[in-house]
């Protein structure tokens, strides 16, 4: 068993025109011997963003604080603190921080896929 703050894990920082603003860091995965799933903790600074993409696996996403959108299906939409999205594999999307405090969220992805 593992029990930690989710802001002791390693953070690992993302600022690009593809990713900014971004701090990454995987709570439970493969060292874990986790051998399902990945948890990672993102948080967003006020005006960063994920970049766009899809891949082949799904993930979900648990809204933590602050304000934020989630692209899909062409267009924006608003969530916060408390929010859950799922994220079919090869959807396009892309998270962006719309507040002015940090976008925190949990996603989780199977295992094989990148930790981070």
């Amino acid at each position: 068993m593992k029990i930690m703050p989710t802001t002791a894990a390693e953070a690992v920082h993302f600022d690009s025109d593809v990713a900014r603003g971004v701090t990454g860091r995987v709570v439970i995965g493969r060292i874990d011997g986790a051998n399902n799933f990945c948890m990672r903790r993102f948080d967003l600074a006020p005006g960063g963003h994920t970049p766009r993409h899809a891949h082949a696996w799904e993930h979900e996403i648990f809204f933590h604080a602050g304000e934020g959108e989630v692209f899909h299906a062409g267009e924006w939409t608003r969530v916060a603190g408390g929010d859950a999205v799922f994220v079919p594999g090869d959807e396009e999307h892309q998270i962006r921080n719309a507040g002015d405090r940090a976008l925190t969220f949990i996603c989780l992805v199977p295992a094989g896929a990148p930790e981070i």
